[in-house]
């Protein structure tokens, strides 16, 4: 039996959770929209958006928060672990000058295994090794990073394992902070943001795009990860994680996703895992046109073997019945397009409105919850138009007005919110450019290692089951938690891409 959160464990409710019905019921949570109830109990122990674990009532509670993804710790708050002690694990194939500056950036008198996979200029990398103090594995043979984090996770003898990749640089806070979370007896997987690193080069057009929209950089909220949320997959350039929840480590036949892998095995397995963006590690972005294009590539040939491993947790699109209809018409384009949409949206808003009975204007959230649905649903199948499904969408533009007016819709809108909404040191034109050759990189990756691997299972969009009163089927059970709270599918419209 997992043991309880510690006394003193302080969680505070994510930015989009709704305190509503004057404080009796919360309404959010990832990856599907919850109603939480709240007992008078409950709300006692709630201090505005925060509460602090004092006693076993407490501690239910917050860990139920945490698991709906309703709130998150608050990490400068969580007491430290009382037995941190962590290896770091350095997978390298050649690139001496980058581990360099790795090694300089972990903290002095920290373990440290160096793992030399098969590198050119191994007696390079040896001499940094060297220089740092650190332990040296050498590979006779490439095995990828996968292989090599697990050569080193072999020889780990602490509690926690730091795999942190070669062109990554540490701040100084970033891995004890990671360790704080793990506060939590649940949790077996900490990443950090992971930022841009700037370099001589970082400042070309390349660059700058990869500082706003990097593949890495998974945002500033922080998150449970899980399939299907809005964090659904981390990257493991930096990854701090308990040794006994990563069993026997990296699926070494999988040279790209094998992190995201590596996430969803210790996820199905009952671990959590956090995504920090207090803390950061900077990442060494390829900017050289011909390599970034190359990466972003191999990114999308992750796809197949991930559909294979996890067939429910990769779909270029998730829709529920509804959702499926609105975009549906609206692609149609058609006079009758707006107006059947619309009516669909009515109809789910009412609906939703009626599970929310008991509750202050129940209406009014159904239409908010319906219409962040939409949008969601929207969004997805204008990355599908774009990304996974490009090259269906040129050769449907070769035939049909209707698809070269989605298409152009679809291209344009992405960029123009995402332009909006970042920080971009970017001219729009550049950035234009930069984001459509991402999606053809990556899109062109998915489809061939679909052809490679004779399936098209990872372009296959999902459609959300419904139940018997017209809803999407709830991601988790209904059940009450002790005598504190009891919770309710809240809404049809948590639609988001993995």
């Amino acid at each position: 039996m997992t043991p309880p959160l510690p006394h003193g464990f302080a969680v505070a409710l994510d930015a989009r959770t709704r305190v509503i019905d004057g404080g009796r019921a919360l309404l959010g949570g990832a990856p599907a929209t919850r109603l939480l109830r709240l007992t008078p109990r409950a709300r006692a122990l709630l201090d505005e958006r925060t509460l602090r674990v004092r006693d076993g009532a407490s501690a239910v509670l917050a860990d139920r928060l945490l698991d709906l993804g309703l709130a998150h710790p608050l990490v400068a708050e969580l007491p430290p672990h009382p037995d941190p002690r962590c290896t770091y694990v350095v997978p390298v194939r050649d690139r001496p000058r980058q581990l360099d500056r790795l090694l300089t950036s972990i903290a002095p008198g920290s373990e440290v295994i160096v793992v030399d996979d098969a590198s050119y200029r191994g007696a390079d990398v040896e001499e940094v090794t060297a220089q740092h103090g650190a332990q040296l594995v050498q590979l006779s043979e490439n095995l990828g990073p996968g292989g090599a984090r697990n050569a080193g996770l072999r020889l780990v003898r602490t509690p926690f394992v730091v795999f942190v990749d070669s062109d990554i640089v540490l701040a100084e806070d970033t891995v004890p902070t990671l360790l704080r979370h793990f506060a939590d007896p649940r949790v077996g997987i900490a990443v950090p943001r992971v930022t841009g690193l700037r370099t001589a080069g970082s400042d070309n057009w390349i660059g700058r795009y990869e500082q706003a929209r990097s593949s890495l950089d998974l945002g500033a909220r922080p998150a449970l990860v899980r399939p299907g949320s809005f964090v659904s997959w981390a990257s493991a350039a930096c990854v701090v994680a308990r040794v006994e929840a990563v069993g026997e480590g990296f699926d070494e036949r999988m040279r790209v996703g094998e992190d995201v892998d590596f996430g969803w095995r210790a996820i199905a397995r009952g671990w959590r895992m956090r995504y920090e963006p207090a803390v950061a590690a900077a990442h060494e972005h390829r900017v050289g046109l011909r390599d970034w294009f190359v990466r972003k590539a191999e990114y999308g040939t992750g796809a197949h073997p991930l559909a294979q491993r996890h067939p429910r947790s990769v779909a270029p699109v998730v829709l529920a019945p509804w959702s499926t209809v609105m975009v549906l018409s609206l692609l149609a384009q058609r006079r009758w397009s707006v107006p059947v949409a619309a009516a669909t949206c009515a109809v789910t808003a009412a609906r939703i409105g009626r599970k929310l009975a008991g509750v202050d204007h129940p209406l009014d959230l159904g239409v908010r919850l319906t219409a962040n649905g939409a949008v969601a649903a929207l969004s997805q199948i204008g990355a599908l138009v774009t990304r996974h499904w490009w090259p269906v969408t040129a050769a449907g533009c070769l035939v049909s007005r209707r698809v070269r007016r989605a298409a152009a819709v679809a291209a344009v809108a992405d960029v123009v919110l995402e332009y909006r909404g970042a920080e971009v040191r970017l001219d729009p034109l550049r950035y234009v450019v930069a984001r459509r050759l991402d999606d053809l990189a990556y899109g062109a990756g998915v489809w061939f290692s679909a052809a490679k691997g004779g399936s098209l299972a990872a372009l296959r969009p999902r459609l959300l089951r419904a139940s018997a009163d017209g809803a999407q089927k709830p991601a988790a059970s209904r059940r009450k938690v002790a005598s504190i709270s009891s919770d309710s599918s809240a809404s049809p419209s948590s639609n988001h891409s993995s």
